[in-house]
């Protein structure tokens, strides 16, 4: 889309001075709802600024394509060759924009020749989504300021502000600032942020109009279709990262922001789609880490530095990206084991000793396992072995019987047997064996930093034998 003003060209910029004088001056969020001088309102936002903040140029690109692109649908008849030619350009709209506007001048993922980058600048300014410039300094603000009010496109904002509306409306807070010294400096960047508009429309529109009308004939059809509407569709997949992929699909690596990973944004984006993984490693040139994932721009990259068009290519370590999964892996299991019922704490147990046991268990089929008094009367009709057999133990202790003596009791019966602790002998010592301890506990989930009363989500794992410390 258009670029600001101020960063087509440098010269216009205010002093920073008056810059300043300025915002002082600038109405606060919160004098939005009331009316302007002549009390003329839209939803509580005074209409003077929401119409001086419009994107005229922006607004008239995305409302005239897709009315274009739905005429000519209804109008045109679609050839084949059209309909080849327009996948075509999609692709490579598609990969202007992921492996050039995203993955090299945003977050300098690999390195390219300069044949490479002319090429990357040209199909990406086909797809009409502002210069190089303008498009990486907006996304690095994104990633450094993610769902702050200096995101210029922040989910916090709502699904259609960051699908399409910051693109139509200038935001009331400035995007936070952003290094694209880099950019500056790079003189094919310069090159194209200068002739912008007219590569915009020679690639975007007038190429691909006429290549289908000089060659098979088809005018209306290469205007239509390879046209406006494969810009329309390059536009809602691009945009998509920005929405979908920030409020559907899966955390997989980190849960505390609102990228996520979405397979449907990435078939539709070459691969961009796996937005949880990229926002925790930005500077890797994959978006997809695993070999069986969707990801046509990382197998691009990859042939361009085969055939020696890019080099350095920046993967972030294997146990770095393994960890990041894994915190969410214990995350998730820290949320199983929640809603699971624990046995009963032993510290809550009533200590009850020898004769105490043996003058309850006359009336009750009380067992002696690993120091825990159990009452197996709900179970005694239900015990594979039969009745008569946990009968014999009533009173007794069962330990060598129950960890090998007479079976090798499953996980199940582990589990099951530490849900009908009833009390601790006093004296009585407690089995050492892992196998006493109950095996969906083996390995304990506990939040040592809402311990600490941050109110962080933070797991680690301990045996319920140790004990965690409160130390780094």
């Amino acid at each position: 889309m258009e670029a600001n003003a101020s960063d087509q060209d440098p010269q216009l910029r205010r002093p920073s001075s008056e810059r300043g004088r300025k915002s002082l001056h600038r109405p606060a969020a919160a004098d939005h709802g009331t009316q302007d001088s002549r009390g003329s309102s839209f939803r509580g936002i005074p209409i003077k600024p929401l119409l001086l903040r419009i994107r005229w140029f922006n607004l008239a690109i995305v409302t005239l394509l897709p009315l274009l692109a739905f005429y000519g649908a209804c109008t045109t008849k679609l050839e084949w060759q059209t309909l080849l030619f327009c996948m075509w350009c999609y692709l490579l709209n598609m990969l202007g924009i992921t492996a050039g506007y995203h993955r090299l001048w945003s977050h300098r993922s690999y390195n390219a020749t300069v044949p490479l980058q002319y090429f990357l600048a040209i199909i990406g300014g086909g797809a009409i989504q502002g210069s190089v410039r303008w498009w990486a300094r907006g996304h690095r603000s994104h990633h450094r300021y993610t769902d702050t009010h200096l995101d210029p496109y922040g989910a916090q904002n709502g699904f259609w502000y960051t699908h399409i509306g910051w693109m139509l409306v200038k935001p009331t807070v400035k995007p936070g600032g952003t290094d694209v010294s880099d950019l500056l400096r790079n003189p094919i960047v310069a090159w194209q942020h200068r002739w912008y508009f007219y590569i915009a429309f020679l690639f975007g529109l007038i190429l691909p109009t006429c290549i289908p009308g000089c060659i098979w004939g088809d005018w209306r059809g290469g205007f239509f279709y390879a046209g406006c509407m494969r810009l329309t569709c390059v536009h809602h997949s691009v945009f998509s990262v920005n929405s979908v992929a920030h409020w559907f699909g899966e955390t997989t690596y980190d849960d505390r922001l609102t990228p996520r990973d979405h397979f449907v944004t990435a078939l539709l984006t070459l691969g961009e789609g796996y937005h949880n993984f990229h926002h925790q490693f930005p500077m890797d040139y994959r978006n997809a880490v695993k070999w069986y994932q969707y990801d046509p721009t990382k197998w691009f990259i990859a042939l361009c530095a085969y055939l020696g068009l890019a080099s350095h290519l920046k993967v972030f370590p294997d146990e770095e990206v393994r960890m990041g999964q894994l915190t969410m892996q214990l995350k998730q299991l820290k949320k199983e084991q929640d809603r699971l019922r624990p046995p009963p704490d032993p510290k809550d147990l009533p200590v009850i000793d020898w004769d105490e046991f043996q003058a309850r268990a006359a009336s009750h089929p009380l067992i002696l396992v690993s120091g825990f008094i159990h009452d197996a009367s709900h179970f005694l009709d239900d015990h594979p072995g039969g009745r008569a057999l946990l009968m014999s133990y009533r009173g007794k202790d069962a330990t060598p019987a129950f960890f090998g003596g007479v079976y090798n009791h499953s996980n199940a019966a582990h589990n099951l047997l530490a849900g009908m602790r009833v009390g601790v002998l006093r004296g009585g010592v407690e089995h050492v064996s892992e196998a006493a301890i109950p095996p969906w506990m083996r390995l304990q989930i506990i939040d040592r930093t809402a311990s600490l009363g941050e109110g962080r989500d933070g797991g680690v794992l301990e045996s319920p034998g140790t004990c965690a410390t409160d130390g780094p």
